[in-house]
């Protein structure tokens, strides 16, 4: 079995694999049904290396709240992108993700000589490569999901105290039952993503 060390390891040695100043980009939030899509972007320093960094989809939430810390707290330079519900209805999922994308990377100070980005294609003022389950190669990408999961997380987990009826705090946005069924019973809230949200409407007239 991998440890959470090795593993680490792993991610971080493929970074250093490039022989200039690496940086990773990563998503939270394409798939819910509310709530924004968050992007964020960092370059780890490569002399040292955090342990536990990892694709934020294998790390706990308490492990990723620590580490979320540690890695703003280490990292040269990161930037955080956030779009909205109703811009991703406008402009499609994929199209609010680019933009997410490149206001992360605007945001950032420091600017890498290659950018690694998890599975999307952009178009950059630097080289970028796209990665396929980058957040499961790249140091920096899995940096970079674990900063963008958390502040989403955070995010949730104050419009639950808002919209507490959809089970924000624990789903996230994410189509659980719990929140499909409550969208059938009482309708959306103003955060949710009107064109993912059609077919659990539907419940609500039958």
């Amino acid at each position: 079995m991998i440890t959470t060390s090795n593993t680490t390891s792993k991610l971080f040695e493929y970074d250093k694999s490039f022989s200039c100043t690496v940086g990773g980009m990563d998503e939270a939030g394409r798939g819910p049904l509310a709530g924004p899509v968050v992007c964020a972007c960092c370059i780890m320093p490569l002399d040292s290396m955090i342990d536990g960094i990892n694709d934020s989809k294998k790390v706990s939430e308490k492990n990723r709240e620590r580490l979320f810390d540690e890695i703003i707290s280490k990292a040269l330079a990161y930037g955080v992108g956030i779009v909205e519900h109703d811009v991703i209805d406008e402009i499609n999922i994929l199209e609010a993700t680019k933009l997410g994308m490149k206001r992360a990377f605007d945001g950032m100070t420091v600017k890498p000589e290659i950018m690694l980005i998890d599975a999307v294609k952009l178009e950059l003022s630097v080289p970028s490569k796209s990665l396929i389950k980058g957040d499961a190669q790249s140091y920096n990408i899995a940096a970079a999901s674990i900063i963008a999961k958390v502040t989403r997380d955070r995010i949730m987990r104050e419009y639950d105290s808002l919209y507490p009826q959809y089970g924000f705090s624990k789903n996230k946005g994410y189509g659980t039952k719990v929140h499909t069924d409550a969208i059938g019973t009482i309708g959306s809230c103003p955060i949710h993503r009107r064109t993912f949200i059609r077919k659990f409407e539907n419940v609500e007239k039958r």
